[in-house]
Order: C-alpha cells, then sequence, then structure tokens
C-alpha cells in the first residue's frame, strides 16, 4: 500500500529502509510535477513571452523540471522505476499537495494575478523558517504552518541516503539532458545526492540567511521569484538587510483566466470541449513520454516528451481566448485525466 509523505515522515529515522526512501522519492517527483500545472498556467496566461514576469516564471518551470528529473535520477541510482503517469496518483484541482504536504494549501489553476501569485505559487515556495524579507510579506502568508514541508521531507531524504549509504547505479539515469541552460545530471556518489537536494531546496525556498541560490548560479529562489512580480520591483541588498525596492517589473497584460472549478467545467462549449481534450491527451502523452524515458535510460523520449510539454501552449492560449458564459473571466486548462 502507497504511503503519503506524512505517513513517511512519521517514522523515526532510525527506521528509513531502503523502501522507505523509494516511497519517499515516489512521493517528492510526485510532488514536484504537481506544481507545473499551477505554474504553467500562470505563465501561459502572459499575453506577451518576454519581459521580467515571463522570463521569471518561466525559469521557475524549467528548474522544477530538472528537479524532477534530479530526483527521478536518485530513485534510479538505487534501483527503482519512477512512475509519473500513474492517473490515480496524480493531482487534480483544486486540490492539495501530494502526500500532506501543507495541508492548509489549497491549490486552484488561475492565469496569472497578484491574488494568485500570493494565495498559490509564494505558498507553494514559502520557506521553510520564513522568508529572509520579511517586512514586506503578504498578510496572508504565515511563519508558521504544520509539518512536513517541503524542506523538511527534503531533509529526511538526504538523511536516509547518507545513513543507508546505498550503491547508485548509473543504470537508466539521464545526463546531459539541458533544459534551457538547465543541465540534468547524474548522481553517482553521496556527495551528487546532497548536491541534488541542496539544489531543490535552494532554487525552491532559499537559504536561511539569503534569497540567493548562492551555490547555483546566483539567481534568486523561487519564493523570491515569484516575490518580485508581487511587489513589482527587484529584490535588491543594502548593506545587510533585502527589499523589493530595486528597478520596477511592470506587471504583464495577460488572459484573465477564472479559477477552474471542481470537477473541471460544467457543460463547456463544443469547441472549449474539444480543445481541453485535446490538451490532456497531450499532457498524458507527455507524461507518457517522460515515464519511458527513465524506463529506458532515453535521452531522445526526454527530449521528445519536454517538447509536448512547450506545445502545450499554443492549445492553452486559444482556451484562455474564450470568455465564460458568466463574463467572468475565460477559460483555461484543467489538466483533467480520466481513470476510465
Amino acid at each position: 500500500m502507497k504511503r503519503s509523505i506524512i505517513e513517511l515522515m512519521t517514522i523515526p529515522p532510525k527506521s528509513h529502509d531502503l523502501e522507505w526512501l523509494k516511497d519517499s522519492l515516489q512521493s517528492a517527483i510526485e510532488l514536484e510535477l504537481a506544481t507545473l500545472s499551477p505554474y504553467l498556467c500562470a505563465l501561459w496566461s502572459i499575453k506577451n513571452s518576454s519581459g521580467d514576469a515571463y522570463t521569471l516564471i518561466r525559469s521557475i518551470v524549467l528548474e522544477e523540471m530538472l528537479h524532477m528529473g534530479l530526483v527521478c535520477n536518485m530513485l534510479t541510482a538505487i534501483g527503482g522505476t519512477p512512475i509519473l503517469n500513474n492517473i490515480s496518483d496524480l493531482p487534480t484541482f483544486p486540490g492539495h499537495l501530494p502526500g500532506g504536504v501543507r495541508p492548509d494549501l489549497n491549490i486552484y489553476l488561475a492565469g496569472l494575478s497578484k491574488d494568485y501569485l500570493e494565495k498559490v505559487c509564494m505558498q507553494i515556495e514559502y520557506p521553510e523558517n520564513g522568508p529572509v524579507v520579511s517586512s514586506l510579506k503578504p498578510t496572508t502568508i504565515t511563519d508558521t504552518y504544520p509539518t512536513p514541508t517541503i524542506g523538511s521531507f527534503y531533509d529526511g531524504i538526504l538523511t536516509a541516503f547518507q545513513q543507508l549509504n546505498p550503491p547508485l547505479s548509473l543504470k537508466n539515469q539521464l545526463n546531459g539532458a539541458t533544459l534551457n541552460g538547465y543541465p540534468l545530471y547524474p548522481v553517482t556518489t553521496l556527495a551528487d545526492v546532497q548536491k541534488a537536494i541542496n539544489e531543490i531546496k535552494e532554487q525552491g525556498e532559499g537559504t536561511s540567511h539569503s534569497p540567493d541560490v548562492v551555490d547555483f548560479g546566483g539567481e534568486l529562489a523561487h519564493y523570491h521569484k515569484f516575490a518580485e512580480i508581487f511587489y513589482g520591483n527587484h529584490l535588491v541588498k543594502q548593506d545587510d538587510s533585502w527589499s523589493y525596492t530595486g528597478a520596477p517589473i511592470a506587471f504583464p497584460d495577460v488572459y484573465p483566466m477564472a479559477a477552474v472549478p471542481i470537477g473541471g467545467y460544467i457543460n463547456p462549449p463544443e469547441s472549449v470541449k474539444a480543445d481541453l481534450q485535446s490538451f490532456n491527451q497531450i499532457y498524458l502523452s507527455m507524461l507518457n513520454g517522460l515515464q519511458q524515458s527513465w524506463s529506458n535510460g532515453s535521452e531522445v523520449n526526454l527530449s521528445e516528451a519536454i517538447g509536448k510539454m512547450f506545445s502545450l501552449k499554443e492549445l492553452a492560449v486559444k482556451l484562455m481566448q474564450v470568455s465564460l458564459p458568466d463574463g467572468n473571466g475565460v477559460y483555461g486548462p484543467d489538466f483533467l485525466l480520466k481513470t476510465s
């Protein structure tokens, strides 16, 4: 029986065996995959594929793909096979993050807005110990929330690797695939594992003392990239303090994609229904391609799968040009895959 992240985290560290590690890495894959849908909706809703906001969110999407790939490599290295296309394990929106992480957080799909940044994007990436820049944080975000957090979960995975010190195989790991400057690499030593987990954590939430990802290119962590768009200014450091008072970031012109309702849209127009089905078929094909990538160790499959992800934008934008019947926004992708 599959164990949730909450269940896995209640097991004492001294009892973390190889099966615990495999289950945890599979859950981490599902967690990373779950962030793509809300972030892609925000990205695709931006009308002009340029500018600071678009560039920032696009970089986050690519890094989330990298993180998922690194976790897939870690699971493959210890003899597991990543599962990426099991429809029953995929999140539905609105809903929660997989495995019980941040159970208070309700994630929905919508276009980019200040409200969406505050309630969804910044909450997903909210630092485990609170943001370094605390004076201007949104009022709806709190400094504490129930464990486990994404950061504490990854800490547990690293500790298990260090305790078990399992042999790490290169078989079916993927190496060399590059997501527009974000290279995927294999893990063959505990140092590689630590590097990968540190990269995932730092790129997501930053460190306890800096919003910069110092060890991985010096760019801002995801939380602070979203916050720059939210506050409308770049994050800058003056003396020993950080503030969102740098050069202005214009909020982009967006398609007003309304939140996708529970269960998807009710009786959409036939053209919209067809586009939703086409979108979800390509999305499933992308997941199947990712599955084949790590099942076969195929860089070709991975490249094709990534290409399908980017091809989804055309259909998403097409949906976002159709107004909802009530006039309160437009349609958008629902990422709903049927189990029957």
